[in-house]
């Protein structure tokens, strides 16, 4: 086995500070639990902790990031939304102070820019 190969940091560090993997330490994983290591001695051979070490186990390998799926605030009110943006001509502090009396959502005017219906609404 190559000592020099598991000990060396191939890992890189993204924008938030998270140390990624590299999928040659995602090889080195499968390889090593294929041995029969356990997950919480390859983690200490490649220095991360054995919840990676079991998440990318699990997965048979490198797997794609996901985004954490989550309920919009804005969800189910496009129609309404639209309704006020064409009511308004696009006055999203009006449509904003509206969502508010009305729905009972409180949102930013800057997240009501950003809508994509409203530019549908605003140019058709």
């Amino acid at each position: 086995m190559n000592e020099e190969r598991i000990t060396e940091g191939s890992s890189w560090i993204d924008p938030r500070g998270q140390v990624m993997k590299t999928p040659d330490d995602v090889a080195e994983m499968l390889r090593l639990r294929a041995c029969g290591w356990g997950l919480k001695r390859i983690a200490r051979q490649l220095g991360c902790s054995h919840h990676t070490v079991k998440d990318y186990v699990t997965a048979g390998g490198v797997k794609p990031f996901k985004s954490p799926e989550r309920a919009k605030r804005l969800h189910g009110l496009e129609g309404w939304l639209r309704e006020r943006f064409i009511r308004h001509r696009g006055n999203a502090d009006v449509v904003r102070q509206d969502l508010l009396a009305e729905q009972g959502v409180a949102v930013s005017r800057r997240t009501l820019q950003r809508l994509p219906p409203v530019r549908a609404a605003l140019s058709g």
